[in-house]
């Protein structure tokens, strides 16, 4: 069976998240900027980066390499014409199986990926791309008694993401990754304005 992901234009992913009731691109970059203050990395690694939000927050003194992995190549593509400036190795891939060989980089950054791909094959790629004694960061979505998983708004398409899509405990999302040898070392929840909320962990490798 296709990924749902494929028969999502960009346009309507952003206009999703851009909707009222919905409204998280900006949250996202917010948090993005924060993990990548607090990690500092010279290498990076976005898993499902979609057509690039915040990738204008990356201080380009600091990260010299980043890698955008996403199964959408007209994602990859808008991305690629969007910031040109950027050291960018983008790639089409499933996160959920195995991914081209790429050099470890510092930091891994993996926002609402893990809802949609799941914790298996996925969350080893995002650990097999950490170097040693780095960082892991997540962005997951916490349940919320006003929303659906899946907000609805006018962009029909969006709804195909429902049969695929999984909240996951912070607790039980640390449990696993624990397990793999990452420490949780920072966390936050970021209330959103319509009424849904993030969970941001940091997780470095080693001790």
């Amino acid at each position: 069976m296709s990924n749902p992901w494929l028969g999502i234009p960009l346009a309507d992913y952003e206009g999703h998240m851009r909707a009222p009731g919905v409204e998280q691109l900006n949250a996202l970059a917010d948090l993005f900027a924060e993990a990548l203050s607090f990690c500092r990395p010279e290498s990076l690694a976005i898993l499902g980066i979609a057509g690039g939000n915040g990738l204008d927050r990356v201080d380009g003194a600091v990260t010299r390499r980043i890698v955008g992995v996403d199964i959408h190549p007209e994602y990859l593509e808008a991305v690629r014409e969007r910031h040109p400036e950027l050291p960018l190795t983008l790639l089409c891939a499933d996160l959920q199986r195995e991914l081209p060989v790429q050099e470890p980089v510092q930091m891994v950054h993996a926002a609402l990926v893990f809802e949609h791909a799941g914790m298996d094959g996925c969350l080893r790629n995002a650990v097999d791309l950490v170097a040693g004694q780095r960082y892991l960061t997540v962005v997951l979505q916490l349940p919320s008694r006003s929303q659906a998983g899946v907000a609805p708004t006018g962009f029909a398409s969006i709804q195909n993401l429902k049969e695929n899509f999984r909240l996951i405990e912070p607790s039980e999302f640390c449990s696993v990754v624990s397990a793999m040898g990452l420490a949780l070392v920072r966390e936050r929840e970021c209330a959103l304005a319509g009424g849904k909320s993030f969970w941001m962990g940091i997780f470095r490798q080693g001790r």
